[in-house]
């Protein structure tokens, strides 16, 4: 079986997709056999053909070289850009476990490490159609150790640690941060990063800076976080 690891954020468009395609660069970089997936994305544009496209699997793919079909990667594709749970309401189609459990398990006989991203933050409804399934739900299905991606600015210490507090309320896992559109020298930003280890006691993992192609991370370290 392999192994997996859950990367959720502190909010919607905190650049999750981003650093999640940079993790699975990084593991396959540093000699580890990693692919992508997700349950369910929204927000996705059609192609000439009129084909949804799912666009957080293409980013990753893009930037990691990952050379599953898309189609392979995200069970649940919507067109509007809206939670889940609300977007399957309106286009049909809602999320069935089964089959997000189907999706991953052929993804995990291809590739020993599996790197899921959820859907928006960590509290995000995904069906309250025919089942009632929230993103946590999902990560407990699976029983994924967690990484969150937070935003290095102003707000981030209130968003992160009580991201952090919840999840262990929910006897979730969170093994480290990745602060996401860090300006190193940023006083404020340098302050953040220690006051949520202060607080939460959760290491910060690496910062990321807009435009970056690598995470700065050991691969070693990065592949151990996989549970």
């Amino acid at each position: 079986m392999s192994k997996n690891l859950f990367i959720t954020g502190t909010d919607t468009d905190v650049g999750k997709t981003y650093v999640t395609g940079l993790i699975v660069k990084k593991m396959i970089s540093s000699g580890f056999d990693t692919t992508y997936f997700k349950a369910a994305a929204s927000g996705n544009d059609r192609d000439q053909n009129g084909v949804l496209i799912p666009g957080d699997a293409a980013l990753v793919q893009k930037l990691s070289g990952i050379k599953d079909d898309l189609s392979e990667l995200i069970p649940y594709v919507y067109e509007v850009a809206l939670s889940p749970h609300l977007a399957s309401q309106i286009e049909g189609n809602p999320v069935d476990l089964k089959v997000v459990k189907e999706y991953y398990n052929k993804l995990a006989k291809k590739h020993p490490y599996i790197t899921m991203e959820g859907s928006g933050g960590i509290l995000c409804p995904i069906n309250m159609n025919n089942q009632e399934l929230w993103l946590e739900d999902i990560i407990k299905a699976f029983d994924m150790d967690c990484v969150i991606v937070a935003n290095a600015g102003l707000g981030t210490i209130n968003h992160t640690v009580l991201t952090i507090e919840y999840m262990r309320q929910k006897n979730m896992t969170v093994k480290g941060i990745i602060l996401n559109h860090f300006h190193p020298g940023d006083k404020m930003e340098e302050d953040n990063a220690n006051m949520i280890e202060h607080r939460a006691g959760v290491p910060i993992l690496c910062c990321v800076q807009d435009g970056d192609t690598e995470l700065k991370m050991d691969g070693e370290l990065l592949a151990s976080l996989y549970g």
